[in-house]
């Protein structure tokens, strides 16, 4: 607005100017004229600045009008109370999504699968503050421009695909890229954030139905970490149900995939082996082995987060989470 009120004053000086340089030379009738011709550009420039203004008021409305829309949309779906189906998002990378990463950098593209819902999908963000969820689901928990699709709205879609009647979902991102086993531990830094939002999602209205996690890779890398990985991840799966007083709280365990070169992990097999063995009530293993993965050689692209997505959602639709006699051993593969 400020550049045209600068081009409306000079078109108003430039007939001055004129008046100046050639008031010595004219005549009366020229100088009767130029004085018209003033006017009447002075008249015309007006009329453009008002149209001008007028516009971008127009503009302006328009634009506060669909911010309130927005606002109002999520607003009453956070002081209303939904009775949200929540599902927290943890683990590592794989978990927040590098689907579509390329030299640090997402490439934009989300698939159908992953398209938002917005009457039916939010995403609770860094601010604790719900919104209509949309790719990438991680962005500002770990990660900015290098943040891509992970599998959880293709989960979330999937789910409302084949139970149209489940229910608005809430997901809670809250994964930590090359976090190794003993960050979730309580008392430290993903751990406590986890807790913290979980509890949040449930004030606000809903229930917490499961947690999906899909962790491992750094700690494959040494023989260590490794070993120790099954009793360490037990007694997190132990404190977060008793933190959030949720002692059956399902649990959708990604099972390690086989990585390739150039990533090294010597002793993923072991690391698989023991989320494998985890004999826990209401865990369900999902196992990754099998889905295509970028150049990086560890990290899924974008259609296999889709899958996995898929597969997990399955999963949770096909358990019976009931009682401590579930049979935890069942683990579903790429089919």
């Amino acid at each position: 607005m400020g550049i045209l009120i600068n081009i409306w004053r000079l078109l108003l000086r430039l007939p001055q100017e004129v008046d100046k340089y050639e008031c010595t030379t004219i005549s009366k009738m020229r100088l009767k004229t130029m004085f018209k011709l003033k006017k009447n550009l002075q008249n015309a420039t007006e009329e453009i600045l008002l149209i001008l203004m007028f516009i971008s008021a127009l503009l302006y409305l328009r634009w506060i009008s669909s911010r309130n829309n927005q606002d109002h949309l999520l607003t009453n779906r956070s002081t209303d109370k939904l009775n949200k189906q929540i599902f927290i998002l943890a683990g590592q990378s794989n978990m927040a999504g590098q689907g579509g990463v390329h030299n640090f950098s997402w490439d934009g593209i989300i698939p159908r699968e992953c398209q938002p819902n917005p009457d039916n999908i939010l995403r609770l963000r860094v601010n604790m503050k719900w919104e209509i969820a949309h790719e990438p689901l991680n962005y500002g928990v770990d990660c900015l421009h290098n943040c891509g699709i992970g599998p959880g709205m293709a989960f979330a879609n999937a789910i409302l695909k084949q139970d149209p009647n489940f229910g608005v979902i809430g997901l809670v991102p809250c994964s930590r890229s090359g976090t190794g086993i003993h960050a979730w531990i309580r008392g430290n830094l993903p751990y406590d954030q986890l807790l913290t939002k979980a509890k949040v999602a449930r004030r606000d209205g809903g229930t917490i139905r499961g947690l999906l996690w899909y962790h491992g890779e750094s700690d494959s890398k040494y023989k260590y970490t490794a070993r120790y990985y099954k009793s360490k991840f037990i007694k997190f799966i132990q404190d977060i149900r008793t933190d959030l007083n949720s002692p059956l709280l399902p649990v959708l365990v990604v099972v390690l995939h086989y990585p390739k070169p150039p990533f090294v992990g010597k002793f993923v097999h072991v690391v698989r082996q023991a989320q494998m063995d985890i004999e826990l009530p209401n865990v369900i293993k999902v196992d990754a082995n099998g889905l295509p993965v970028g150049s990086d050689g560890i990290h899924l692209t974008t259609q296999a987060q889709v899958q996995l997505g898929n597969m997990m959602a399955q999963a949770f639709l096909n358990a019976k989470f009931q009682s401590v006699t579930f049979n935890s051993n069942k683990t579903y593969h790429m089919k």
